[in-house]
């Protein structure tokens, strides 16, 4: 049986550029941080998929490539915070409901392919938009 050798430095090379790559079209793309870090660095993501064995990643840690790869997250990060410190603060609110409106609600969520959470601050902007057109029918002219 052969004794298994290593890959060689210009094999890593060419892995490492195609890895970069991938990343540069992700990154161009301009997703969430969270999402290029899962696809390109996560555990599932192309990186650990390349360079499955730890030396071989360990290679890959070291490499330009590999700064660039981490320069393209960093920049994300700071983007994604640029976005939150522009966007108005929020609140958190805990609803509690019998479990069977928990259930219908998480069920109309995934046919409608949001969040709960999307879904029930639509139904509330929906409600209060009814109760503000409401208002103003009832209201006597000239007021």
């Amino acid at each position: 049986m052969p004794a298994k050798t290593a890959p060689s430095p210009q094999a890593d090379g060419h892995a490492a550029t195609a890895v970069l790559q991938v990343a540069e079209r992700l990154h161009a793309m301009e997703p969430e941080w969270v999402v290029f870090f899962r696809e390109v660095l996560g555990v599932e993501g192309i990186v650990r998929r390349t360079f499955s064995d730890a030396d071989a990643l360990m290679r890959f840690e070291c490499s330009p490539q590999y700064a660039r790869i981490r320069e393209m997250l960093d920049g994300l990060r700071s983007r994604q915070h640029d976005r939150q410190a522009q966007r108005e603060s929020q609140r958190v609110i805990t609803v509690r409901m019998p479990k069977s409106l928990h259930e219908t609600l998480k069920s109309e969520a995934e046919q409608r392919q949001v969040s709960v959470n999307t879904l029930c601050i639509s139904k509330l902007m929906q409600l209060l938009e009814q109760r503000v057109s409401t208002d103003l029918v009832d209201e006597p002219a000239g007021t």
